[in-house]
């Protein structure tokens, strides 16, 4: 853990209905893991992060809700939107290499330390969050 980052943070993004979304959400993490002395998670951190934000923002409706938060056990990122319908279980990276779509959260299977799923109200509205994450190293 760097020496600066003893303490525990949270930050939530908003997300629009907006497939340029996937790229704000991107620079933005990419900023805030640079202030907080965390740049060696940053090419990963970002993979993952497109992945979830993009596959809640093409696959669901409504708002979605972007989460990045640090603690002792490394950093989080997690992806809350309206639709309660577990995600599609990954396949296989390997055998998706020519795929047109469906990489999404087989890359984040293959990338995270862990990830998974629970479903979650949000406002009263039902929903689900998507999370995984990486381990303070």
């Amino acid at each position: 853990m760097p020496e600066n980052e003893t303490e525990s943070w949270e930050y939530s993004i908003s997300i629009p209905q907006d497939p340029r979304a996937v790229t704000v959400c991107r620079r933005t993490l990419r900023l805030i893991l640079t202030m907080h002395g965390l740049i060696h998670l940053v090419d990963t951190a970002e993979l993952l992060a497109t992945e979830l934000v993009a596959n809640a923002v093409l696959h669901t409706k409504g708002p979605t809700t972007l989460r990045v938060s640090w603690s002792a056990e490394g950093l989080r990122i997690g992806v809350w939107d309206g639709d309660p319908e577990p995600p599609e279980p990954p396949g296989e990276l390997e055998s998706l290499a020519d795929a047109e779509g469906g990489r999404g959260l087989a890359l984040v299977d293959a990338c995270a330390d862990v990830w998974g799923w629970q479903p979650l109200s949000r406002h009263g509205s039902p929903g689900k969050y998507v999370w995984c994450d990486l381990a303070a190293v």
